[in-house]
């Protein structure tokens, strides 16, 4: 017998090895530093210090690399674009406000937006086809989005959005429709006049990334988006980030992805993986591979962990153990609503194979807290269902309340295929399992309650 999971639960061992990001290596820099107050910035929290963070990253990187530092104080900037061997370390008493006006993030770059390649806003911080980038330290870094900035661009009531101002919908229809035809990536260009929000932190076509130590908040969008990136990791993080797909962290088309003991309290999924959407992320075609998730907590979000809906290109290899989702009545969204969504849409092709998610002690509510479904918001109508296999649920003590235990319902033409779940109790779901269309099997799986 081997030792318990929190909640009495015994945990036992998994015969395959942990392969799963096992290839992912932080980079290392230089021991030379590059203070920001050397190229003329000032932290009094209002002189704009772009400029001079720029000119610090750009002596560094010549320099042969190292660590761009910004000490103690408050440095307002607009978009920080990162170079090889660079690190931005932000000491632990500095904080980087970030300016809400969108020119600050201009000229556009090459993004992915919501699955679909396009010309947009800068990402706040942003790297493009780098090797060796880093963010650390302790310190925080602030989007400043809330519902008077950035926010009600998507459009709802809940984020300050009222008739009469901008919002992004009838940009998302035409890059939605650009994706479906194969438009050009370089004439999909958005921007000024439009209202598309930036991520906060994108490091584009890059190799060897490093996010640690950092408090993110406020993002306008997505957090830590890396794209077509392959040595990835991401630990010791906070992010808080309750504002619309205010995701935490979202792996699209990447390779080899450690994210560690990072906390997340956001309103949409904590960690997304992602691989292109529809016909853009077809005709990208690479697929997010050989994640590893350890150690996590999840305060608030939508999905612990997620794949999809946007993984057109493929997901395989992933492994997320000893996650902890708390209960926390002080909190202002104290539920986690998933602790495994596997979501797409009968138009999203590509597939999902091989996820294994254990040990996992949720005291917290949650709404399903394992499931996969084919019609993410509503996404029906169409024949090119994602190919969904080989999927482990392991070691998983379920405390609080549910609505049901676990909900897998594939498709007549695409069944769900070899699902197990393995030592798992519910102590409190409303209502029976739910199995359509899948190929389950179940051992040692208590529900009370229904």
């Amino acid at each position: 017998m081997g030792a318990l999971l929190a909640g009495g639960l015994p945990i036992l061992a998994d015969p395959r090895p942990a392969a799963a990001g096992a290839a992912a290596r932080p980079p290392r820099f230089r021991d030379a530093w590059f203070p920001i107050t050397d190229f003329g910035a000032v932290g009094d929290g209002t002189t704009d210090c772009t400029r001079a963070i720029d000119a610090a990253i750009r002596a560094c990187h010549a320099a042969g690399g190292g660590h761009v530092l910004v000490p103690a104080g408050r440095w307002a900037t607009g978009a920080i674009h990162l170079l090889s061997r660079v690190d931005l370390h932000v000491d632990r008493d500095a904080t980087l406000l970030f300016s809400t006006d969108p020119a600050a993030y201009l000229p556009v770059v090459l993004t992915r937006w919501q699955g679909v390649e396009a010309y947009n806003y800068s990402p706040l911080i942003y790297a493009h086809g780098q090797r060796d980038i880093a963010v650390t330290g302790q310190g925080v870094l602030d989007a400043q989005g809330d519902n008077g900035h950035w926010w009600f661009w998507v459009g709802s009531g809940q984020y300050g959005w009222k008739p009469g101002m901008p919002n992004q919908r009838a940009d998302w229809t035409a890059l939605e429709r650009m994706g479906v035809e194969g438009v050009p990536v370089d004439q999909r260009v958005f921007g000024a006049g439009h209202y598309l929000r930036p991520s906060f932190i994108q490091p584009y076509a890059c190799r060897n990334v490093l996010i640690e130590g950092v408090t993110l908040r406020h993002s306008p969008m997505w957090n830590i988006h890396p794209v077509l990136c392959r040595n990835v990791t991401v630990r010791d993080v906070s992010v808080e980030s309750l504002g619309p797909n205010g995701d935490g962290c979202d792996p699209d088309s990447c390779q080899d992805v450690v994210i560690q003991r990072t906390t997340f309290a956001t309103h949409d999924d904590c960690i997304a993986i992602k691989s292109g959407r529809d016909e853009d992320g077809r005709r990208v075609g690479v697929p997010s591979k050989n994640i590893l998730i350890e150690d996590c907590v999840f305060t608030s979000g939508g999905g612990a962990v997620a794949i999809g809906s946007e993984m057109s290109g493929g997901v395989s290899d992933v492994v997320a153990r000893r996650l902890h989702l708390p209960y926390d009545a002080s909190l202002d969204e104290a539920s986690v609503a998933w602790i495994l969504s596997v979501k797409s849409t009968s138009t999203r092709g590509g597939y999902i194979r091989d996820v294994r998610v254990t040990d996992v002690s949720c005291p917290a509510w949650t709404y399903v807290p394992f499931e996969v479904t084919y019609t993410y918001m509503g996404g029906a109508g169409g024949e090119l269902y994602p190919d969904v296999s080989g999927i482990t649920v392991r070691n998983w003590s379920v405390g609080g309340p549910c609505d049901y235990a676990y909900r897998i319902r594939g498709a007549q033409t695409a069944p769900v295929r070899d699902v197990r779940l393995t030592n798992l109790t519910f102590e409190h779901a409303a209502h029976e399992p739910v199995v359509e269309n899948a190929d389950v099997t179940t051992r040692h799986v208590t529900i009370r309650g229904t």
